[in-house]
Parts: structure tokens; sequence; C-alpha cells
């Protein structure tokens, strides 16, 4: 089986590459590809995800390329990590939306729309040769951010074959397991409304019911996901949040402590990458793995250590870790091979990925891709599903936003400028149409570099 990963030379290779060696022999996977067009960043992080994943699966075939063709002949499953416009337009992206008031964060917040409209197009490229090349029952896995936005969009142009994923709501999942110092498989939930935008509303150990426990224990909120939120704010949902919740519970202290930082989360990142990249450029992949590890976990540690810290004032209480030998976490790689788990050993499992709602949120469009708790059986087909009545207060903001991905999607697949200002001037943390007016005229400037005949 062969399983291709496109953007294969950014920052997290050497993860993901850690987590599908693990897996491969189980899998069946014998040949893997990562696949970017930035030759540079390939041949650092893609060469040192090749060395990670032969040190674990040293008969494992794997490749290198900057020919998508190539990547994607043949190939079985091709999982989607790409950034059009690199850290630059992340930052662009951000300040344009900043100097007006309103959260520049590339998924929940207005950026969100801008960097769509620089992925979707790149992505259906690659779709469309996956179309031509991959095999005929081929499946993608997006990890493209806005998870949400992007994977509405290649579904609204005809992809059936894609599939968001996202790790947000697996690492909740894992760190209550570890918190209670059970078993990460005993764990289940379950998981209704968008990516970045879910909400758990049943989370069992084994057949135990532990969500009203969870949401009155303090531990949660200090050693979770859940401690960028209030235990008070977390009873009004009689929910556990997923944490990018946080961006539109507290909207506007994450827009001021943006300010006051003086610093955005894609500067923060650009600077750990340039400082990364500069160490590992003056060391070979393969003679000086170990060296280009340890400076790897360095940088890759500062990076994590600052993950919505400057937007909440919250910091992540665990260090960042690299060891191969490791039993793998999980991760966005996890989601995917999920999948793959249920058709190669012939048992149905359950996972949380986005897809078509297909009638089990009342209130939403069979089409609308939602992120959900899903059966997925041993051919493949998957059954969304909510175990209990979907919340009031919870569905309101999920319509709202969907509202908001449905008329974004119209937008960039229609380049339609007044249905990307509709779209914003729904968006809660826009909710204005002279500000979405401003927004949208901004973005297309920006952008022009990677999008044409917008209207």
């Amino acid at each position: 089986m062969k399983l291709t990963v496109i953007g294969g030379g950014g920052v997290r290779s050497m993860i993901l590459a850690k987590s599908l060696a693990q897996h491969a022999l189980e899998l069946s996977i014998d040949e893997i590809v990562f696949m970017d067009n930035n030759e540079k960043k390939l041949g650092i992080y893609g060469e040192l995800a090749r060395q990670t994943a032969i040190r674990i699966a040293p008969d494992i075939k794997f490749s290198l390329t900057t020919d998508p063709v190539e990547a994607v002949k043949d190939a079985n499953y091709v999982i989607t990590t790409i950034r059009v416009g690199e850290d630059k337009k992340r930052i662009d992206d951000e300040k344009i939306a900043l100097n007006e008031g309103v959260l520049g964060q590339e998924t929940t917040g207005a950026a969100g729309l801008s960097f769509a409209m620089r992925s979707v197009p790149a992505l259906a490229e690659y779709c469309e040769l996956i179309r031509r090349y991959s095999s005929s029952e081929v499946k993608i896995f997006n990890f493209t951010n806005p998870a949400g936005v992007v994977s509405q969009t290649l579904r609204d142009m005809g992809y059936d074959f894609t599939y968001g994923i996202c790790d947000a709501p697996t690492g909740m999942l894992r760190g209550v397991a570890k918190l209670y110092g059970v078993k990460q498989e005993t764990v289940t939930a379950s998981c209704y409304g968008l990516n970045h935008l879910s909400f758990f509303n049943s989370i069992k150990f084994g057949e135990k019911e532990m969500l009203p426990t969870l949401l009155e224990d303090d531990r949660v909120y200090k050693e979770t996901d859940m401690r960028f939120f209030s235990k008070e704010a977390a009873r009004k949902f009689g929910c556990a949040l997923n944490e990018y919740l946080y961006y539109f519970l507290y909207r506007e202290k994450a827009v001021a402590n943006v300010l006051s930082a003086g610093i955005t989360r894609g500067e923060v990142i650009r600077n750990v990458n340039c400082c990364m990249i500069e160490e590992l450029e003056k060391l070979d992949p393969v003679k000086d793995f170990e060296e280009c590890l340890n400076v790897y976990v360095k940088w890759h540690g500062k990076r994590s250590a600052m993950y919505m810290k400057n937007e909440s004032g919250v910091s992540r209480p665990d260090t960042f870790s690299f060891d191969l030998k490791s039993k793998d976490d999980g991760g966005y790689a996890g989601v995917a091979l999920q999948y793959i788990r249920a058709k190669q050993t012939g048992k149905k499992t359950e996972m949380i990925f986005c897809v078509p709602n297909n009638g089990a949120i009342p209130g939403l469009k069979d089409t609308d891709v939602v992120e959900i708790s899903c059966t997925v059986m041993p051919d493949g087909t998957y059954i969304p599903h909510v175990d209990k009545e979907p919340e009031e207060l919870s569905m309101e903001l999920i319509r709202r936003v969907k509202i908001y991905e449905r008329y974004a999607s119209r937008a960039i697949r229609t380049k339609s400028k007044d249905d990307a200002v509709t779209c914003l001037m729904m968006h809660p943390l826009v909710n204005s149409y002279s500000l979405a007016e401003k927004l949208v005229e901004e973005y297309i400037r920006s952008n022009q570099e990677y999008i044409r005949g917008w209207n």
C-alpha cells in the first residue's frame, strides 16, 4: 500500500513520519512518499522524516520528491498539509485583521478566509492529479487549515474522496486519559460541531459516563486542553470544549492579549522556524541525524511552549520531546491511521473527523461538513452520530459559523467578493458588514500573487 504526504517538507514531518512508520507493518503500508514544492525544506525536514522512518521500519520504501505526479501515482491514501504563502502570508493575514480590531487567528478568525482563498485552488489542483493518477479508491485526508472551510469547499467542488482531519479532539481525549491514568483506547466520546468549534457532550471510560465528573474536576482546567476555560464557562454548555472555542468565548481578551504581546502567532512560528532551519542547514540529515534531532527538539519545544500563550496568557505544562522508540500517541496522522485501520483489519472503529453531516446534527444540512464522532465500517463507509441531543447554546454558535463556512465555500468557488463579504459579515468574530467589506478588499489585494479573477 502506498501513502503519500503532500507538504512533506513541513516542520512537523518528523512527527508524521514516526507515526506512519510505527504503524506501517500493521496496516500493510510498504511505500511512503513525502512531496513538497519547496526543495530546500524537503531536503531538510523531508530527509529528517525519512531518516526517522527508516530507523523505525527499515524495510519500508520511503522516498522524497518535488514531482506531484510521481508522488500521487498509484497512491492509496494521501495526506495534504500545505501552507501556500508560507509563514509570511500567515503573518500578513493576521495583521490585516488585527489592524481592524478583529482576531487574526488562521482557522477561527477572519484570517481563515484569506488562508482558504490561497489553499483551496492549490489543493484542487492536487485533487485533480490524484483523481487522474492515484488508485481508483484513493482517500485524501486534509490537514491544511482552515480545515472546516477547506473541507467544505473541496466537497462542494465534487471531491467526495476528501476528509478533513484535526488532532485537537483526539488531543483532548488523550489529555483526559493521561490525567486519570487510564488507557487512551478505553476513552470514547460523543463529539459534534465544526472544525475548531466542537463540543463533547459525552466522555466515557469504558462504559462509565465521566463527563459530569470531568467538568467539576479542578485538575481538568489545569492539566488538559480545558485549561483555557473557566469551570463556569464549561458549565454553561454542559460540555467539554474544543480548545479553539477560547477565541469565541474570550474574544476581546484574545485580541487584547495579542496586541499587548506585540507579536502574532505567525511571527512566533516564523522566528522559531528561521532559527531552526539556520542551524539544521549546517548539518547533514543523514550523518548528523542525532545532532539534528537535538536541534529539532530544542526549537520545536519553544514553538510548542508558546502554543496559544500570547492569545490566552496560559502556558502548556508539558514539554516537547521526540523519542523514536516511544509509542506514538496520535496527532493528525493518528486520525488518518484510524480510518486506514478499519479498512485493513476489517474491524469497525470510532473516530472524530470532518465529514458531511447526513442528518446527524439536527438543524444543519446533509451536505454541511461537520466535525463529529463517526463509526467507520470495514468497507470505509462511515456513520456520523451524536449520542445525546445537542445543546441549545452550542447549536446557536455552530449554525452561525456554518453559515460563514457555506458562504466562504461559495465565495472561493465562484470568486465572488459579495459572498466573501457576506461570509465575514456573518462570522461571530467579525459580525459587521463594514468591517467585512474592508477585510475582503484587503485580503483580495494581499493575495493577488495567488488568486485571480475575483469580482
